[in-house]
């Protein structure tokens, strides 16, 4: 099954997905010079020009999405799509659709690679954020992972996540766990893994101030919505304003079914709106 890779960046609430880029290879390859590391994720030991190779071979195959994760509290300044900010780099998420029975399966590993960065739900949140953009761009439809059985930390997480256990390999001392997206585990994830999708022609953000702290949600590709503190805001070159979003929203469903009838706009979670647009 043929895909198109996508050059995306995911911020969630603690970390940031970014691509793996050429600048993030020396700190990986020091990474991965960790024994431990190596053990835990199945690797053999590369030469620092074996490393630069394997990430372009990553980054070109249609068929693995390979994010580096970034710790948001460890970022020098402002962050903006297409910068590496290896400053801030605490490990990596990847998933391979290499099933060729089941097109849909996507095999999931997560590494938090930095020891102060571990403990802290980090890699739980890297995971979600992944897996909800697995499903909703790659069409993902069954997760699998593949973690040794000694390695608790990641089998407590993938458990917690809704994982069960498929198969243990006494030979290779690994655990195979399965996940079904089902509509309620998908809805569930959608409240558990929200994230703001920054792309490079634009930022796909919607921020809404609802008398509290603003909140930030997901506006796909080529919608552009930016909102002040005053409440105004301007979509797609129409403005229009809204005093009470809870209010209005049978009133800003309505707008866009009419004037936009490609958007599709539904709750993802307890605090906000999720809106797509449906190429």
């Amino acid at each position: 099954m043929e895909r198109e890779k996508a050059r995306v960046s995911l911020e969630g609430g603690r970390v940031i997905l970014v691509p793996y880029m050429n600048e993030h290879v020396p700190k990986y390859h020091e990474w991965m010079k960790d024994p431990a590391l190596l053990q835990a994720t199945g690797s053999e030991p590369l030469t620092l020009d074996q490393e630069y190779q394997m990430q372009l071979t990553w980054t070109q195959d249609p068929n693995k999405q390979t994010f580096i994760v970034l710790d948001k509290q460890l970022l020098l300044g402002e962050f903006s799509h297409g910068e590496p900010r290896v400053e801030a780099m605490i490990g990596d998420v990847n998933l391979y659709m290499n099933d060729l029975d089941d097109p849909h399966m996507g095999e999931i590993e997560i590494m938090i690679a930095e020891p102060r960065s571990r403990g802290q739900g980090l890699g739980k949140e890297s995971a979600l954020m992944m897996m909800v953009f697995a499903i909703e761009n790659l069409g993902i439809h069954v997760f699998r992972a593949k973690i040794g059985d000694q390695n608790g930390a990641s089998l407590s997480l993938f458990w917690k996540l809704g994982f069960e256990e498929t198969s243990h390999s006494e030979i290779f001392k690994e655990v195979t766990l399965d996940l079904h997206v089902t509509k309620n585990k998908h809805e569930e994830l959608l409240q558990m893994g929200s994230f703001v999708t920054h792309t490079s022609q634009s930022t796909s953000t919607l921020s809404l101030v609802l008398g509290r702290p603003i909140c930030l949600f997901r506006l796909y590709r080529v919608m552009e919505v930016n909102l002040t503190e005053q409440g105004y805001t301007k979509m797609l070159g129409l403005d229009f304003t809204f005093i009470q979003f809870e209010d209005n929203f049978c009133w800003f469903t309505n707008f866009l079914s009419i004037f936009y009838p490609s958007l599709i706009t539904y709750f993802c979670s307890p605090a906000g709106l999720l809106v797509s647009y449906c190429c």
